[in-house]
């Protein structure tokens, strides 16, 4: 990338799913600066490429860190958005730093929440106006920005989530390097905490053990660092409880670790079925669908918005949001129909080739340079501030509209 770029978000090692995705839009798209979003009190070590520190709590550290991006010669800065990595009630310390940088910006939203509260309406509809281009990840979330904020679809580019781009193989020849030989193996992963659907996921195995006797549900992933925090680890043992209670103890396996790309890939790869329980059925976004959706996985999921789209077109299987009867339904049929899996997996591998990172970082660092020019133009001719974009790359055929 020529454009020099900044990012701001949440960054590695910090734990989180918008970090991970901030690490991969830097590497994908040339980004040559980060500043990383932190709690005041992190002793985290960060990589070279994090240039500044920006303390979440601490409002004077936002006007400050937009002045060095400027005298650090930054000429575009992108900005993750979600509510809860902002300082600020409901994040809103993001106006204060979008509104003290003196170069153009975009800001990906990473959650439209299609029934916000009035503080979360009232900042997600400044920061679209006071940035020069938004990006969602979804038609849906499109087109909530403008039925519920009122942003004009003009201002709005959709790019999907990124995936890493892993070559389908066959799950047996990857389990037994992961424990996982001659076990029927079903996946979640990512941050564990409540909002995730996992007890029910867990509550179905009773009846899928009894019909797949060697099947296994995987939950990887380490607790959310907030929740840790606050309550440590009681909400994964309960979860530990529940299966014992079940008689599943054996057949649900947690694995505590924060994956890297490499590992995680391998147990996507080895997973004969993936799952998305979630009950928020407003989810315009999920990271770990997308990823599934990219490694050509057979799909379980609840018809929150993202799914809905994502799983169009037999890509996946949709289940009713509190039964836990239909998961175990799903699993069942999937696990017992390997041609059933793979013709579910290459419909999802081929719609996720457009979501691989090196398609999604071009987007992004050609919508980078096409907001920087249309600034460069607007200034020189004295305009006010440009409507940015329309969508950049249209979704293939078969991505439903909301």
């Amino acid at each position: 990338m020529t454009l020099r770029t900044a990012v701001v978000a949440t960054y590695p090692p910090r734990h989180c799913g918008i970090a991970v995705f901030t690490r991969d839009l830097v590497r994908a798209t040339g980004i040559q600066s980060v500043v990383a979003l932190h709690p005041a009190s992190s002793p985290a070590i960060y990589p070279l490429e994090v240039h500044h520190r920006l303390r979440r709590d601490v409002l004077a550290d936002y006007r400050t860190t937009a002045t060095s991006l400027a005298r650090d010669g930054v000429e575009l800065v992108s900005i993750q958005h979600e509510y809860g990595i902002w300082g600020g009630g409901d994040g809103s310390h993001v106006l204060n730093f979008v509104r003290a940088l003196s170069m153009p910006s975009v800001a990906t939203l990473h959650t439209v929440r299609r029934t916000p509260t009035p503080g979360q309406h009232r900042i997600l509809v400044e920061l679209c106006a006071a940035v020069d281009g938004v990006v969602v990840m979804s038609r849906a979330a499109a087109t909530l920005l403008t039925r519920v904020y009122g942003v004009s679809p003009m201002r709005v580019s959709v790019i999907p989530h990124g995936v890493p781009d892993l070559p389908r193989v066959d799950p047996d020849l990857l389990k037994p390097g992961l424990d996982l030989a001659g076990r029927a193996v079903i996946l979640s992963f990512g941050l564990i905490g409540p909002g995730k659907g996992y007890e029910r996921a867990i509550a179905a195995m009773p009846d899928v053990v009894a019909a797949v006797p060697d099947a296994l549900y995987v939950i990887l992933g380490v607790t959310h660092p907030d929740l840790l925090l606050r309550e440590g680890e009681a909400y994964r043992e309960s979860l530990v409880a529940r299966a014992i209670e079940l008689g599943v103890g054996d057949h649900v396996r947690f694995v505590n670790r924060f994956v890297g790309p490499a590992e995680l890939g391998r147990w996507l790869q080895a997973a004969d079925v993936f799952v998305t329980p979630y009950p928020n059925l407003e989810q315009i976004v999920s990271g770990t669908l997308s990823y599934a959706v990219g490694a050509g996985k057979a799909i379980v999921s609840t018809p929150y918005e993202y799914a809905v789209e994502l799983l169009a077109e037999g890509r996946g299987i949709l289940v009713a949001p509190a039964s836990v009867s239909s998961l175990a339904t799903a699993f069942i049929d999937l696990l017992g129909d390997p041609a059933g899996r793979e013709r579910m997996g290459a419909r999802a591998y081929h719609f996720g080739r457009h979501m691989v990172w090196s398609e999604v970082g071009a987007a992004y660092s050609a919508l980078f340079e096409r907001v920087a020019r249309s600034s460069r133009t607007s200034r020189v001719a004295g305009a006010a501030r440009p409507l940015a974009l329309a969508v950049l790359r249209p979704l293939p055929s078969g991505v439903l509209d909301a």
